[in-house]
C-alpha cells in the first residue's frame, strides 16, 4: 500500500579481482517509465591467467524489486536462468545439492536490500558477461521518488557507467543527483538534464578520475549515489491507458491537513532496558516537537502491567506537550510483556474518544505500537490477540506495528497490522534506531484524506488492484491498476471519493487512450508493455500481502493467483525460484535464486541478525550453534566428554554472569558406540553481583537469593519478578530468564518416554541479547559473543552425498568442515527446526580458544 518502503534502492555490484581476473566493464542501465523501473546490470570480465579461474558477480537489490532475468555468456555461449515454481525448482536443484551445492543465490543483506551472488570458473583467456534484470514500482515519499545506488566496485574499472533515463508523461518538475563519495573533481562528471517529460542522468568516471590519488590503484568510488525526482501535478489524477491495461496515479496537492488522533503503545518490558528505551524516549521527544496543536494524543505503556499517561486522549496544547515531555523523560523499563493488555487499552481509549466526541469529527486516527519481544503476560496466544484486536478496531483506523530488533514475532505483528489496514516495520537495533522511529512517524504525521475510494465501471474492468484506502498522507501517492474486459477499450471514467479536513471530496475524471498515445511519442524511453507489467507487479505484491493474513481456502486461492502471474511475467517472488545453470567444467555447480521473506528466521542463526543481537545455542549431544550474521550463516560443533563433567559456557567478570552445565549420559552405555551420547542434565546460572543462583534440572528449578531458596517444578506455570530477576516458566516446555540488565536465556526441557531403555530427559540453552554482556565475556559459548569471521573455500562432495565438505579459514586456522544441520528446539521442543551450519570436527578444535578440556570446571557454581 501507500506506506511500503518508499525507495527505489539499488546497491551497485562488487566484482572482486581474484587470481588474474580483470573486470573491464560495469554498467547499470535504468529506464523508468511512469514510476515503473526496468533495470539491467551488465558486467564483463576476462581471465588473464594461464589456468581456469573463478569470477564472482555480486549484486545488492532492493527488497521490493522482483528479479526477472539473469544470464551468463561465456565465450559466446549463453547460460540463462529459468524461473519456475519454487517446489519444481527445488526438485531440479536437489541433484546439484547432492554434488556439493549448499547455498542459494539470494540472501537478505541489509535493511532494504537483498544480495544476489553467483560465481563461475572460466578457462584461461575466456571472457564472461553477466546480465541481471529486475523491475520495481517506485513509491513516492515526502513528495519525491528516490533511487539510491550503492557504488562500491572495489577496484579501478576501465568502463564504469551508471545511466538513468526517466520518462514521465505528466512532465518532470525537479531532478537531482548526489553522491556521498563525490568530490569537487567528480561533481562535474555527473551529467543531469531534464525537460518536459524526459530526464537523463549519467555518471562515467575515467580510470584517473576513479583513483584516490594520482598514482593510486584504490578506487574513490565507495558510497551512496542518489537520484530524486518528482512530476508535474496540474490535477490530482493521472490516468494512462495502453493495450488493454490502465494505471491511475492519485496524489492531490494543496489540501488542508486533517487533525490526527494518535495513541503510542510502548513496550517497557525488561528487555527494552538500556539503549532501546533510551532511543525510544529520544524518538518520542522529537515526535512531540512535531505534533500540531489540533492533534490529540496519549501514551500507553505495557510491561507486566499497563499504565497510561492520561485517562483519555488530550489536545496537543503547549502546556500538555510540556507535561508529555516530562512524562516521556521518565519512562523506564519494568516487568514482562503484556502486549494484549497494552494494545487493547489503546483501542478502547480511541473508540471511547470517538463515541464521546472528544476528538474532531473530521480527523484521522491511528495507533502506533512499538515492541521488542513476544507476549508472555495476560493473553499470550497470538491468534487470540489478533482476533480481539480486529474485533475491537472494526476497520475504523489503521494499526501500525513497529518491531524493535530480532526478538519479536514479526509475522504476528505483520498479520495483525495488515488485518487492520496498517503495516509492520522492523526497527533495526542500531545507533540510528531513534531516527528510524521518528522517520516512520514522519511518514504518517500528515494525513490529508480518509476513506479514499477510486471507483471504476464494474462492467468495463476486471482484475483491479486495491482501490480503497483508509488514509492518504501528504507527499505520498496512491496507485491503482487494472485490466479492461474489452482489450480494445480506449476510454475510462473514474469516480473519486474521500473525506477531507473541511468537507467530502467527490468528483469524476476521465481519460482517453489517445491522450496517453500522444504523450508516449518518445519511444526510445519506453520498454515494451510497461503498464501491463506494472499491473502484474502491483497485483502480485498485493496478493502476497493479503496471503500473509489469510488462512485455508482463501490462502490457497491467493497463492494460486500470485503464482500464476509470477510465472507468466517471469518474476522471482516468494512463490517462484530461478535456477541458474553453469558449464559442467571445473566443478561449476548450479544455483537457485529465491526471494527472502521479511520476518522469517533461520531460528538460532536468525538469518538477519546483527552483531548486537546474536542467538547462541547449546542443545542435544551437546550441539553448539554459533550464529555469524555477517555471513548470514552459522558454525556448529559438538563437545564429547564424559558424564559428570561440568563445562563453563559463559563467564563475564564485568556483569558477574556465569553459566555452567553438567553433562549426563544415557541410562546405560552403548557398547557399539565409539563415543557415548552426553547431554546437559543440569545448568547453573549465577549473577555474583546480585548473589543470585539458578539451578535447573529436568525435574525442578531452584532459585537461591543469598540464603533464601525457592523451588518450582516443570509442571508449574510461573511468572516471577523480584529485584534483579525475571523468570517465566512455560509449563513442561521452557523457561525464560533474565538477571539484572544483562543477556536473557531460554532453557528448553526435553522429555523422553519414561520407560525408554536408553535415553533420559535433558536441557537445552539458548542465549539472547548477548550484546548486554561485556567484551570480556568468555567460555565455550561466551567467546563467540564477539564478532567472528570465517571464509569457506573448496566446497566438494563429502562422505555423505547430502553433506559436502569444505575448507574453513577461521582464526588463522585451516579446518576441514562439513555442511550439515543441527536442531533448534525453542519453538518446537519435540521435533525442532533444522538449522544449516558448517560443522567443525574434533570438539571444535581450531575454532574455540585453546582445547575443550580448558573449559572443564570443578562444580556448577
Amino acid at each position: 500500500g501507500i506506506l511500503a518502503p518508499f525507495f527505489f534502492f539499488f546497491s551497485f555490484f562488487n566484482l572482486q579481482v581474484v587470481n588474474g581476473i580483470e573486470i573491464y566493464s560495469m554498467k547499470i542501465d535504468s529506464k523508468i517509465t511512469s514510476r515503473f523501473a526496468h533495470n539491467v546490470i551488465t558486467s564483463r570480465a576476462v581471465n588473464r591467467g594461464n589456468v581456469h579461474k573463478e569470477v564472482f558477480f555480486d549484486v545488492e537489490l532492493p527488497k521490493t524489486a522482483f528479479i526477472t532475468n539473469f544470464s551468463m555468456t561465456i565465450d559466446g555461449v549463453t547460460y540463462p536462468g529459468t524461473i519456475k515454481e519454487k517446489e519444481v525448482a527445488k526438485k531440479q536443484y536437489e541433484k546439484a545439492v547432492s554434488k556439493g551445492q549448499t547455498a542459494g543465490l539470494v540472501k537478505a543483506s541489509g535493511r532494504k536490500t537483498e544480495k544476489f551472488t553467483v560465481s563461475v570458473n572460466i578457462e584461461a583467456a575466456s571472457k564472461v558477461t553477466f546480465e541481471l534484470t529486475y523491475e520495481e514500482l517506485l513509491k513516492r515519499q515526502f513528495g519525491k521518488y528516490e533511487m539510491f545506488i550503492k557504488v562500491k566496485p572495489k577496484q579501478l574499472v576501465k568502463d564504469f557507467e551508471i545511466e538513468v533515463n526517466i520518462f514521465e508523461p505528466q512532465g518532470i518538475t525537479e531532478l537531482e543527483a548526489e553522491g556521498t563519495f563525490i568530490t569537487n573533481d567528480l561533481q562535474n562528471i555527473i551529467k543531469k538534464t531534464f525537460s518536459d517529460k524526459k530526464g537523463h542522468i549519467s555518471f562515467r568516471p575515467t580510470l584517473d578520475q576513479q583513483r584516490t590519488c594520482a598514482n593510486c590503484s584504490q578506487s574513490v568510488l565507495d558510497g551512496d549515489f542518489t537520484v530524486r525526482y518528482d512530476v508535474k501535478r496540474t490535477a490530482p489524477d493521472d490516468l494512462q491507458i495502453v493495450n488493454g491495461y490502465f494505471v491511475h496515479f492519485f496524489a492531490p496537492t494543496n489540501l488542508p491537513k486533517l487533525p490526527k488522533n494518535v495513541i503510542f503503545v510502548i513496550d517497557i518490558s525488561g528487555s527494552m532496558s538500556g539503549r532501546e528505551i533510551q532511543q525510544t524516549r529520544e524518538a518520542l521527544l522529537k515526535i512531540l516537537d512535531d505534533i500540531k496543536e489540533d492533534d490529540f494524543f496519549n501514551f500507553i505503556l505495557f510491561g507486566s502491567e499497563v499504565q497510561t499517561w492520561k485517562e483519555t486522549l488530550i489536545k496537543a496544547t503547549p502546556e500538555n506537550l510540556d507535561e508529555a515531555r516530562k512524562f516521556v523523560r521518565g519512562i523506564d523499563t519494568a516487568g514482562m510483556t503484556n502486549l494484549h493488555g497494552g494494545i487493547m487499552r489503546g483501542i478502547d481509549m480511541l473508540n471511547a474518544a470517538h463515541e464521546r466526541n472528544l476528538v474532531h469529527k473530521r480527523s484521522a486516527s491511528i495507533i502506533i505500537m512499538l515492541t521488542d519481544g513476544q507476549p508472555n503476560v495476560g493473553i499470550s496466544n497470538t491468534q487470540e490477540i489478533q482476533e480481539h484486536v480486529k474485533k475491537a478496531i472494526e476497520g475504523k483506523y489503521p494499526l501500525y506495528n513497529l518491531g524493535f530488533g530480532y526478538g519479536v514475532d514479526y509475522s504476528f505483528l505483520e498479520k495483525m497490522a495488515l488485518e487492520n489496514k496498517g503495516l509492520a516495520r522492523r526497527i533495526y537495533p542500531d545507533s540510528d534506531a531513534a531516527l528510524q522511529l521518528q522517520g516512520f512517524y514522519d511518514e504518517v504525521s500528515n494525513p490529508m484524506l480518509t476513506d479514499i475510494e477510486l471507483n471504476y465501471p464494474e462492467n468495463e474492468i476486471s482484475d483491479l488492484t486495491k482501490n480503497s484506502f483508509k488514509h492518504f498522507y501528504d507527499g505520498s501517492e496512491i496507485v491503482v491498476a487494472g485490466r479492461f474486459i474489452d482489450n480494445n477499450q480506449n476510454h475510462l471514467t473514474v469516480d473519486v471519493r474521500g473525506e477531507g479536513a473541511n468537507d467530502a471530496l467527490s468528483y469524476t475524471t476521465q481519460q482517453d487512450a489517445q491522450q496517453t498515445d500522444k504523450a508516449f511519442q518518445e519511444q526510445e524511453y519506453i520498454f515494451g508493455d510497461y503498464i501491463e507489467r506494472l499491473w502484474a507487479y502491483l497485483t502480485i505484491e498485493q496478493l502476497l500481502e493479503k496471503r500473509i493474513a489469510a488462512t485455508g481456502e482463501e490462502k490457497e486461492n491467493l497463492t494460486a493467483k500470485a503464482l500464476d502471474l509470477s510465472l507468466k511475467y517471469k518474476f522471482v517472488t516468494p512463490l517462484t525460484s530461478m535456477v541458474v545453470t553453469k558449464p559442467e567444467d571445473y566443478n561449476n555447480q548450479d544455483g537457485i535464486a529465491d526471494k527472502p521473506i521479511e520476518g522469517t528466521m533461520m531460528s538460532a542463526s536468525l538469518a538477519k541478525l546483527t552483531s548486537s543481537s546474536f542467538a547462541f545455542t547449546v542443545d542435544g549431544d551437546p550441539h553448539f550453534i554459533i550464529s555469524v550474521p555477517q555471513k548470514e550463516d552459522a558454525i556448529c560443533f559438538n563437545i564429547n566428554e564424559n558424564p559428570g563433567a561440568v563445562l563453563n559456557l559463559i563467564n563475564d567478570p564485568v556483569t558477574g554472569i556465569t553459566v555452567n552445565g553438567e553433562l549426563i549420559g544415557d541410562k546405560r552405555a552403548n557398547s557399539d558406540a565409539k563415543i557415548q551420547n552426553t547431554y546437559f542434565g543440569k545448568l547453573g546460572i549465577a549473577n555474583k553481583h546480585l548473589d543470585l543462583k539458578l539451578t535447573v534440572t529436568p525435574e525442578k528449578i531452584t532459585i537461591q537469593n543469598g540464603n533464601e531458596k525457592t523451588g518450582f517444578t516443570w509442571l508449574d506455570s510461573v511468572t516471577l519478578q523480584q529485584e534483579g530477576l525475571t523468570l517465566i516458566i512455560n509449563r513442561k516446555k521452557n523457561l525464560v530468564l533474565s538477571m539484572g540488565s544483562s543477556a536473557s536465556f531460554v532453557i528448553v526441557l526435553h522429555q523422553v518416554w519414561k520407560k525408554h531403555p536408553l535415553h533420559q530427559d535433558f536441557l537445552g540453552l539458548y542465549t539472547l541479547e548477548s550484546d548486554k554482556l561485556s567484551e570480556q565475556t568468555h567460555g565455550l559459548l561466551g567467546q563467540f559473543f564477539h564478532p567472528i569471521d570465517f571464509t569457506i573455500l573448496e566446497i566438494h562432495p563429502g562422505s555423505d552425498p547430502k553433506k559436502p565438505d569444505a575448507t574453513m579459514i577461521v582464526k588463522n586456522n585451516e579446518l576441514t568442515v562439513t555442511r550439515g544441520w543441527q536442531k533448534d528446539y525453542r519453538r518446537d521442543p519435540k521435533h525442532g527446526v533444522d538449522i544449516p551450519c558448517w560443522f567443525v570436527h574434533n570438539n571444535g578444535a581450531g575454532l574455540i580458544d585453546g582445547v575443550h578440556t580448558d573449559y572443564i570446571v570443578s562444580s556448577l557454581f
